[in-house]
């Protein structure tokens, strides 16, 4: 199960790693395995939809089982496939990286992290780096 403390240490971390790596003002959500929220921050600086972007990372995760990367494969090889989900996925999903699947040290998965404000791959490193920070893995 993702406590609210394990969801707000990987908001912590998330945004102290963005920090350290110099990234631009980040939206971090994490989401538990219902696609439920658990925890969010937006930093001081960050656009004002800047945290939609990140639950649309999670949410994606969550919601397929897969990270925002692989999301992302799929729209390149399924274009019509990730299209569709709009009309299934009624609060949309965001098909880049930026969202991990967040597993308990059994592998379960028990929850998602988005997040965004920086380049995709920079917002999945802060994520990775905020995980193993919190004991966990994606």
């Amino acid at each position: 199960m993702l406590t609210l403390e394990h969801a707000q240490k990987i908001v912590a971390a998330a945004l102290a790693a963005s920090r350290e790596k110099g990234l631009k003002p980040m939206g971090i959500v994490v989401l538990d395995a219902r696609g439920a929220l658990r925890a969010a921050a937006v930093e001081d600086g960050a656009s004002l939809e800047r945290w939609r972007v990140a639950y649309g990372k999670a949410r994606g995760a969550i919601s397929l089982g897969v990270s925002s990367r692989m999301i992302e494969k799929m729209a390149q090889d399924r274009p019509y496939f990730i299209g569709a989900l709009g009309s299934v996925l009624t609060e949309g999903i965001v098909p880049v990286p930026g969202g991990v699947l967040i597993r308990d040290p059994a592998g379960a998965v028990i929850g998602a992290a988005g997040a965004s404000g920086d380049t995709s791959d920079n917002d999945e490193a802060a994520l990775l780096t905020a995980l193993g920070a919190a004991g966990l893995a994606s």
